[in-house]
């Protein structure tokens, strides 16, 4: 009879084999990295084979270790779908949850996926807003849940989800507006704490820019870089793959990331907003910093 295999261990499994890094694992499972190594030890020893290839620089999957995460993710699927069949709570309502569009757009739909699957009879409506505009709908409960960057100055704080890197982004082979002096920069809002970051890093660094244009929507911002007018600084989890991500060149200054958070109205203590919050804390918290890019990246 085959042995059982442990649920919190090819949770771990899975973890590393994403990540690539038993250090960036242990963060993502709330373990120490010690005890990460002693889990996948032991269900090696259980499986009779290594999973991994371990060198000095990389951590990849042996041909057994690549079967068995096949079979891990289903046994992982199958059990979240056994709960839901069986223990989840029936609960039905309306969430009303508002967020900037590169987060909408590039963290959610996962998360809705996942939620609507385990809570049917919640019906959600999702608000694309930025920030200035979310704060007082929150105030005055007009929404439930906001998915946003913390700024305490709107009064826009909640429970920690992760911690969003900014890049330089620009169109493909256009070094020759990299180079320009003043630097035309495409910024978000005023208000808004990614272009509030922005210009601090470009100040900090005294690198001589323009503000040449500005959108409140993270789409107006991709347009005006698109068209090779601009560069911008984007959220890494919103970045499009068209774009190239420029990292360490044109004296181009790091930018502060940004925490992003779940904030709640008064009147969101209630079962439908408790749990759709709890699933965006539980997809969504991870370390972004030590996640590839997509993009294409060029080094200097």
């Amino acid at each position: 009879m085959p042995p059982d295999l442990d649920s919190d261990v090819l949770k771990t499994f899975i973890a590393v084999a994403e990540l690539g890094s038993f250090t960036k694992a242990a963060q993502v499972v709330f373990r120490s990295q010690a005890a990460v190594s002693m889990q996948i030890k032991r269900l090696e020893n259980t499986m009779g084979k290594p999973l991994f290839i371990r060198d000095t620089r990389n951590l990849s999957l042996t041909h057994a270790g690549e079967i068995l995460l096949e079979y891990a993710r289903r046994i992982r699927s199958l059990q979240e779908a056994a709960w839901a069949a069986v223990a989840r709570p029936e609960i039905s309502g309306h969430v009303i949850l508002g967020g900037p569009d590169d987060y909408i757009s590039s963290l959610l739909p996962p998360v809705l996926r996942r939620f609507s699957a385990m809570y049917p009879a919640v019906d959600i409506t999702v608000i694309c807003a930025q920030s200035t505009a979310l704060a007082p709908m929150l105030a005055d409960n007009r929404i439930d849940l906001a998915f946003v960057t913390r700024d305490r100055s709107l009064h826009l704080n909640g429970d920690f989800i992760r911690r969003e890197p900014m890049s330089w982004v620009g169109k493909p082979d256009e070094t020759r507006l990299w180079q320009t002096r003043p630097l035309p920069v495409a910024l978000y809002e005023a208000g808004c704490t990614a272009r509030a970051n922005t210009v601090a890093a470009l100040d900090r660094a005294s690198l001589p820019y323009r503000a040449a244009y500005s959108s409140p929507s993270m789409l107006g911002l991709v347009a005006v870089v698109d068209a090779g007018l601009a560069v911008s600084a984007l959220a890494r989890c919103s970045i499009p793959d068209r774009l190239s991500v420029v990292a360490g060149r044109y004296g181009l200054p790091e930018i502060e990331p940004l925490d992003i958070v779940v904030a709640r109205s008064a009147q969101s203590n209630r079962p439908t907003c408790d749990y759709l919050a709890a699933q965006m804390q539980q997809d969504l918290s991870r370390p972004v910093d030590d996640e590839p890019l997509s993009a294409s990246v060029a080094h200097g």
